[in-house]
């Protein structure tokens, strides 16, 4: 979990996508040290003109290649030291085929992004939180992940499945005194959603910036006594 009294230090993946820039916004209010991890370090520039000096990290790296994931957490840590909250918000969307005719590609393609990533990315961090006895886990997952959808099977399947890794995970680490935890929103307002749905209203949709919020408190030793939740969001 975060400590009030000292800066905390947080890694953030898929930092460069517009929830990303939100949650980064968020931690960078609290006087937060930050390592942000994307696939394209060009996005990570772009995104964050100047944030990379010797406070911050940028990280060019697969978040589905382990040892993409183990090269990054020994540069973070041999800055950080040690890791307060891992953020997990990296991961992919696509409408698809029906289940019927599901190809394999699609399919390995959403649970590589969705499932196994969440797997790479806590393997080369979370060991350092349990020498610790300290830390927090916070992923996206997807309200949607409750039931399945027409032509969305492979995401949904693989949203669900983060869930449940998720759920074991906390129960793995909370003896550790670590907590791991999902946001699960239906819609998010981003660019990307308007532009995917032009006929829909976002009126319903939720705000990056309370997502990362949510996301904030999830992080910090107030959410201390929740263990595998998924807080469903809906504007």
């Amino acid at each position: 979990m975060i400590e009030t009294n000292v800066p905390p230090q947080v890694v953030i993946t898929g930092a460069a996508g517009a929830l990303g820039r939100a949650v980064v916004q968020h931690f960078l209010d609290q006087g937060a040290r930050v390592a942000l991890i994307d696939h394209r370090m060009e996005h990570l520039v772009n995104a964050f003109p100047g944030l990379d000096n010797s406070q911050h990290l940028l990280i060019e790296a697969d978040v589905t290649a382990v040892p993409a994931m183990a090269d990054a957490a020994q540069r973070i840590l041999t800055a950080f030291r040690h890791v307060d909250a891992l953020i997990h918000i990296a991961g992919g969307f696509e409408m698809g085929e029906p289940v019927h005719a599901l190809s394999r590609a699609a399919w390995d393609r959403m649970m590589n992004l969705n499932a196994w990533s969440f797997v790479a990315v806590t393997q080369a961090l979370v060991p350092s939180m349990i020498e610790r006895k300290a830390g927090s886990v916070v992923a996206v997952t997807a309200k949607t992940a409750a039931r399945g959808i027409a032509s969305m099977a492979a995401y949904i399947a693989s949203k669900s499945a983060l869930q449940r890794l998720v759920e074991a995970s906390a129960a793995e680490l909370a003896p550790h005194g670590i907590h791991v935890n999902s946001i699960a929103p239906s819609v998010l307002d981003t660019p990307a959603n308007r532009q995917a749905m032009p006929d829909a209203n976002p009126d319903g949709w939720v705000s990056t910036a309370v997502a990362a919020r949510t996301i904030g408190f999830l992080a910090s030793a107030s959410a201390a006594a929740l263990h595998g939740q998924h807080l469903a969001l809906d504007a």
